[in-house]
């Protein structure tokens, strides 16, 4: 019950940090989830027992299998060579260098110590060193590198890790043996992320040629295909299981356009199935970190050995030396391209080179790492500065991401925020927002616009389908239009006409409340109703008008005469709910004419006012004229089908699948007459469309 309680938790607050970082987007959502950790861990007291395999395999071999799949393919393959070789060279000479640069600052730590150290420190978050693209424009094939680079360093950097790790415990450390060691875990890891990979396409091809096409398994099974990979590397054949589920990443990615490999949709909900679970995963990652940092923090803190602001400047020194050995590498590889391959045209620059310096952040695989690191040597002895290798760790972590979000806004004025695998679910949101700049730039209409025209030509179909016996179908789906279409008039207004169209609301409302409260009385009058039908009537045009109320309409409370104070909204919810328990069917039938006579009254009340002498209907906006109309009028449709035994529900529901039907069909002529008439650019236009595809499909899978 405890895990299960734990991952609740984890996972609100991952929901929370989304909604903080809509409104705060200066700060990277990875950085809001490190600092609501901490604040769980000091304030709460809340804890988690960190244990390295578990965390791999829960967290990281999946994040890195989805890192694999979604790395372009011919990048990936043009640039296999200079790849490989910084993710190989890169971390071994950053361990190297920075491992004798740690023992230079801290000679009580042993060199074996200082290479680990580094050597965990070296692999980068490979999503923010994407985002850098968007960001300052980091030339292609620098990007790339970087990239690729920052995919399969997790690799090179934790087995660097184990043998640096190993020989402090041990005191022993051969380098034949770590050379053949390193070799035989990264090939073995290789061919078993490929041959695995492979086999489970193979299956799922057989499945399919005998006509096996549950959906549902298929999804399943590419779920846990990297669990199952690293743990047949890892504890099978003692490999590289980092490796291995990289590699299955990218064979996967490789056979994603393959015929017969995957209907589109299997497709379709394999991608959305793992946007969640990476969404997910990345939250509770950087929240488990912020967790943590108490643990790794607490011993320098409090204790006596270490001066905490020593041990800080230290860790700020470790971060400046990683990043001048990141910058000179990523200079030279520049230079070399340029002046020697001749495979780049752009002169190397400084500035581009600390540019992607800057964005290698730190996270998942250094948190794991470092958390791994045992207590005690072989011979029962305290492992040498444990607490500081901690302490350093977690320090550089949060300087990096802190570092990139002020230092990049500064080298490149305008620059978004800093996305790393936390970002992972904002990233199409983010894609989209670019897209409207250059469809602005090129004279386009904006995405909101399109959709409010596109929203528009669906009613008018919808409308123009409207017969006596599909009132009620046409009315409810229309309503469900305008609420789309209401939300997106308000978030394209300004605040003085979403301020101006709110009153305009009220108005009207206010005009039809009074109108059918008029038509109630005249029914109470004329004893058509009882006295409960009655109180139940006027109770709910009374909460109506207190929604109103809550949600802000300029003057209203102040100029109307009702509105009840907590105890005499007790007195009503008490009243209530005795009425409710005793409804008789007499009273459900009165309540159901109130409904038909009251908003028709509604609507007559609307009209009559709206034709007055002394008012101009032009001052009001037709929209919300034609929402407030549809929405009595689907309530009264809704009504006359509960009075009427014949009424068949069966017949209803096939009206409304028939009618949203003709309204996507119209949907789609709507965004052919907005590319041919380029109002839109393509990539727009199949945009739309992609969303009425969404919506179908939905509407397909309800029925």
């Amino acid at each position: 019950m405890v895990i299960v309680e734990a991952v609740i938790t984890l996972i609100v607050l991952v929901l929370l940090s989304s909604i903080i970082s809509h409104y705060v987007t200066k700060i990277p959502v990875s950085l809001i989830q490190i600092l609501l950790g901490l604040g769980l861990a000091l304030f709460f007291k809340f804890k988690i027992d960190l244990n390295t395999d578990w965390f791999l395999l829960l967290f990281i071999a999946p994040l890195l299998f989805n890192d694999g799949r979604d790395f372009p393919k011919r990048e990936l393959w043009e640039l296999r060579g200079p790849i490989f070789e910084n993710a190989i060279w890169l971390v071994f000479i950053t361990t190297i260098i920075g491992g004798y640069f740690v023992n230079w600052l801290v000679p009580s730590m042993p060199l074996a110590a200082c290479f680990a150290l580094i050597a965990i420190l070296s692999p980068t978050d490979p999503i923010a060193v994407q985002s850098i693209s968007k960001r300052v424009h980091l030339p292609s094939n620098i990007l790339h590198l970087v990239s690729g680079e920052s995919l399969i360093n997790d690799a090179s950097g934790l087995i660097a890790f184990k043998y640096a790790i190993a020989a402090v415990v041990t005191g022993y450390f051969s380098l034949k043996n770590a050379a053949v060691d390193f070799v035989y875990t990264a090939l073995v890891g290789l061919i078993i992320g490929i041959v695995g990979m492979s086999l489970i396409i193979v299956l799922r091809n057989l499945l399919l040629k005998v006509h096996f096409n549950d959906v549902i398994f298929n999804v399943v099974l590419h779920i846990l295909t990297p669990f199952i990979i690293y743990v047949i590397a890892e504890d099978a054949l003692h490999a590289s299981g980092v490796i291995a589920v990289v590699a299955a990443g990218i064979i996967d990615h490789l056979q994603t356009n393959v015929a017969n490999t995957k209907s589109p949709e299997v497709n379709l909900l394999t991608n959305r199935t793992w946007d969640v679970i990476v969404y997910c995963l990345n939250g509770i990652v950087f929240l488990i970190l912020g967790i943590e940092l108490p643990v790794a923090t607490r011993v320098v803190i409090n204790g006596s050995e270490y001066r905490t602001l020593a041990s800080f400047g230290i860790a700020f020194a470790v971060w400046v030396a990683l990043l001048v050995i990141r910058v000179v590498w990523i200079l030279g590889y520049e230079l070399f391209s340029y002046y020697v391959t001749k495979r780049s045209n752009r002169k190397p620059s400084l500035s581009v080179a600390l540019l992607a310096g800057i964005s290698g952040v730190r996270g998942a695989i250094t948190m794991a790492g470092i958390f791994s690191v045992p207590a005690l040597l072989s011979d029962g002895k305290a492992f040498p500065d444990r607490s500081l290798m901690l302490f350093i760790a977690a320090m550089v972590i949060v300087i990096s991401l802190v570092a990139a979000t002020i230092i990049l806004p500064i080298i490149s004025p305008g620059a978004s925020p800093l996305e790393t695998r936390a970002s992972l679910i904002d990233k199409d949101e983010d894609d989209d927002e670019t897209e409207d700049e250059k469809d602005e730039q090129a004279g386009y209409v904006s995405e909101d616009d399109a959709r409010i025209f596109i929203i528009k030509s669906a009613i008018a179909s919808l409308e123009n389908n409207k017969t006596n016996d599909n009132e009620r179908a046409v009315y409810d789906t229309v309503l469900d239009y305008q609420v789309e279409l209401r939300n997106l008039l308000r978030k394209t207004r300004d605040d003085s006409a979403e301020s101006k169209s709110l009153n305009e609301e009220l108005s009207l409302r206010r005009v039809a409340l009074e109108g059918k409260r008029d038509a109630i009385k005249e029914l109470y009058r004329e004893k058509q109703i009882s006295k409960d039908t009655y109180w139940i009537a006027n109770r709910r045009i009374n909460r109506e008008e207190r929604r109103m109320f809550a949600n802000g309409y300029d003057g209203y409370k102040k100029n109307h005469w009702y509105y009840p104070g907590w105890f005499s909204s007790i007195l009503h919810s008490i009243k209530s709910w005795q009425v409710s328990e005793s409804e008789s069917k007499k009273t459900k039938s009165e309540l159901r004419l109130v409904t038909v006579v009251g908003d028709q009254a509604a609507i007559d009340a609307i009209s009559d006012f709206l034709s007055r002498s002394d008012i101009n209907e032009q001052d009001f906006d037709s929209q919300i004229i034609h929402f407030i109309i549809t929405f009595y009028q689907s309530q009264i449709e809704r009504a006359h089908s509960y009075n009427d035994p014949d009424e068949d529900d069966e017949e209803y529901e096939y009206q409304l699948l028939r009618l949203r039907s003709i309204a996507l069909e119209a949907e789609r002529r709507a965004v052919e007459r907005l590319i041919n008439n380029r109002k839109v650019s393509h990539a727009m236009g199949l945009h739309l469309r992609q969303n009425i595809n969404y919506k179908e499909t939905l509407m397909l899978s309800d029925n």
